[in-house]
């Protein structure tokens, strides 16, 4: 593969609707703000102001709500398409998970003041790691909830091919046939996707608080205090450059398993090595 192909092939996967060969590709361009090659930058703003020091009641509410609503357009235009999801149970699932979310971020923030034999640093540090708690579970949350029509549906599963028979189909233009919609492949898809949230949020919503935290107490920042945000989205930007490729290739978008795992009608479909592969999404 020439640089200048592979450099398109770059473009194009970061540009259109995840599924490659799949037939649940929509070939469909993924708005930029939404694309997982934008999520740093779309990310950044969000993650700082749910960060901010000594957030009153209004802004944790506020920063919650955009911050459900980014997850909620990243999780719809990213997921498997065979299965979409109505209008009327998009709105209901983002209704709850903004619910969920401030729920655990205001409780959270309500209950640390008031716990007792913790010393005030630790407090600080407890109040900073609020948001890590909201935007975990509620993150977690908003996944299962964006993609729930797959897991009640299923999604659609396709025959492990061998190097010879990809070859094959890429110089015929041929398109692989669905096997059908498997449910135990929406649920394990869905499942891989939550956890690579989580994965992804803990240590951009965890080391950059405390960082934060232990660098307010030098001299140097002391007597600028207005570098405080500066530094805050330094190092929000530097921990989200390194945290999110990790979690995205911690499951494969393209994820083969043994058909055996799956409903028996389709333990004897399976193609080499006995496996499917279906799209996760991301």
């Amino acid at each position: 593969m020439t640089p200048e192909l592979w450099q398109a092939k770059k473009i194009v996967d970061s540009t259109l609707h995840p599924g490659g060969s799949f037939s649940t590709n929509t070939g469909e361009p993924v708005l930029l703000p939404f694309r997982m090659s934008c999520f740093v930058i779309s990310n950044l703003i969000v993650t700082a102001g749910m960060l901010t020091p000594n957030l009153q009641t209004t802004g944790t509410l506020l920063w919650q709500i955009t911050n459900q609503s980014l997850n909620v357009a990243i999780n719809s235009a990213n997921a498997n398409k065979s299965s979409p999801l109505a209008t009327s149970t998009l709105v209901q699932s983002y209704l709850i998970a903004v619910s969920a979310s401030c729920s655990v971020a205001l409780g959270l923030k309500a209950l640390v003041p008031r716990i007792k034999r913790v010393s005030p640093a630790t407090k600080v540090i407890l109040q900073r790691l609020v948001p890590f708690a909201a935007v975990a579970s509620a993150g977690a949350l908003n996944v299962f909830l964006m993609r729930g029509e797959e897991i009640r549906k299923g999604i659609d599963i396709y025959p492990m091919l061998s190097e010879e028979e990809k070859a094959k189909k890429e110089t015929d233009g041929i398109e692989t046939k669905s096997l059908g919609k498997s449910k135990k492949a929406a649920t394990l898809a869905v499942g891989e996707t939550a956890l690579s949230r989580v994965l992804n949020s803990t240590p951009i919503m965890v080391l950059p608080p405390l960082i934060l935290v232990r660098l307010q107490q030098m001299e140097w920042l002391r007597a600028r205090p207005r570098m405080t945000l500066p530094v805050n989205l330094g190092l929000i930007l530097t921990t989200s450059i390194f945290a999110l490729p990790l979690a995205l290739a911690a499951f494969p978008q393209r994820q083969a398993v043994s058909a055996q795992s799956l409903e028996k009608e389709f333990w004897d479909k399976g193609g080499e090595g006995g496996k499917v592969e279906f799209n996760r999404g991301i």
